[in-house]
């Protein structure tokens, strides 16, 4: 029989109205003949919510406790989705991530070691359902341990490579993967097809669909994932190894999406001496603090004057980014420390960069025309990134999104 996992996101478990939703979901794929077991996040907003009550109870709180907290709003929503169902008359059953158990490393930010699976076929042999909250695992001293936020789609992606699943489905409010948000290009077109390249590219650079890292362990374990709405019976986004889409290979553009980042922060060391190792004074200690950089640029006059370097990191690591290094300016031996929080990172992404480059001269044509100024540039094999005063973040969208013919001819 078939198996398969469904992930179903806060949006999609927000009340109890909303999980006898998911539950008819779960029915229709059980009474199709699927071996089934699901995944949940906790209720919207309800994850932030408890956040807030470890930074109230202490602004510096103990990692472990942290993860008690924050992870018992997914052990409520399976409950309640296995209540549901059994009130349904459907063999279901929750099973806590030490119950199985999902093996993880560290705390707030766990990585998963593995998952043992001998519960679940106990539970597919009697014709069960089983509903797993996401987010969560246990270490190796037997403590509750979280992967971070947005890790219950790395749950489902686990489980579902674990258990040798078909697929994985991740339900959440949208209907599939678009070209770019239809908020600021209501003409976005939605992709029936992405590469898990792709998709791992746009995750990183801003889409908020899914989280980059469910889907390298799905390019890893060549794990098909399917985008679906929890809301709308409509087909959504596969997203699959490029070797699949051979066939496809005609119809598709050459630029998948444009995706955008807020959530970035500029930060410029002037007088910088141009010598070997003057990068590594600067990001070393960056990386020692756990602040990850990205977009580095640096300008020189001549041979052996002093440079300026210029890189990006997440906003909210612009505070200790900034004390990492006002605390080695001697050692570095910069001139002046800038910052800049009102940047936006926007992104082409698609597998035709890598054998066209006039799709990234046409980026940079595009944003001249509309003098839109570029601050940083950053690329990688299948995607190009540009940094733009934040301003200018919508307007850099859809014009880019017109000048790659994404533009669908009706409105989302």
């Amino acid at each position: 029989m078939p198996r398969i996992v469904m992930k179903f996101g806060g949006t999609s478990m927000a009340g109890i109205e909303r999980i006898r939703h998911v539950a008819g979901l779960v029915r229709r794929e059980a009474e199709a003949g699927h071996r089934v077991a699901v995944v949940v996040s906790a209720m919207a907003g309800e994850t932030d919510r408890l956040v807030q009550l470890c930074r109230e109870a202490a602004s510096r709180h103990d990692p472990r406790e942290y993860d008690v907290v924050v992870a018992s709003g997914e052990q409520v929503t399976s409950g309640l989705l296995a209540i549901t169902l059994q009130g349904m008359g459907l063999n279901a059953r929750s099973y806590m991530g030490w119950q199985l158990p999902i093996r993880a490393s560290g705390h707030a930010a766990a990585l998963i070691d593995g998952i043992d699976v001998d519960v679940l076929e106990r539970v597919f042999d009697r014709g069960g359902i089983a509903i797993i909250p996401g987010f969560q695992g246990v270490a190796a001293d037997g403590s509750l341990a979280t992967l971070g936020r947005g890790g219950s789609d790395t749950s489902a992606v686990a489980l579902a490579a674990a258990m040798n699943a078909d697929r994985c489905d991740i339900y959440t409010d949208v209907d599939g993967v678009y070209t770019t948000d239809p908020r600021i290009v209501p003409r976005a077109r939605k992709l029936a097809l992405v590469t898990y390249e792709e998709m791992l590219e746009l995750a990183g650079v801003g889409a908020k669909v899914l989280q980059a890292r469910s889907v390298g362990l799905a390019m890893r374990h060549q794990l098909p994932l399917r985008v679906l709405s929890s809301f709308e019976d409509r087909p959504g986004t596969l997203i699959v190894g490029e070797d699949q889409l051979r066939d496809f290979s005609m119809e598709r553009q050459l630029i998948t999406g444009i995706a955008y980042d807020k959530n970035e922060a500029r930060v410029t060391l002037t007088g910088v001496p141009d010598r070997p190792g003057a990068a590594a004074a600067i990001f070393s200690p960056l990386a020692e603090a756990g602040v990850n950089f990205d977009m580095i640029a640096e300008s020189v006059a001549r041979a052996g004057a002093q440079a300026d370097i210029t890189f990006t990191v997440p906003r909210a690591s612009l505070a200790l980014a900034a004390d990492t290094l006002a605390a080695r300016r001697e050692e570095i031996g910069y001139a002046e420390l800038l910052t800049d929080s009102a940047v936006c990172k926007v992104s082409i992404v698609g597998v035709g960069i890598r054998s066209d480059p006039e799709l990234a001269a046409r980026m940079f044509r595009t944003l001249a025309e509309r003098r839109i100024d570029v601050l940083a540039i950053a690329a990688s094999e299948i995607k190009v990134s540009v940094l733009v005063p934040e301003d200018y973040t919508e307007l850099a969208v859809r014009v880019l999104h017109t000048a790659y013919g994404l533009d669908a001819q009706d409105e989302a």
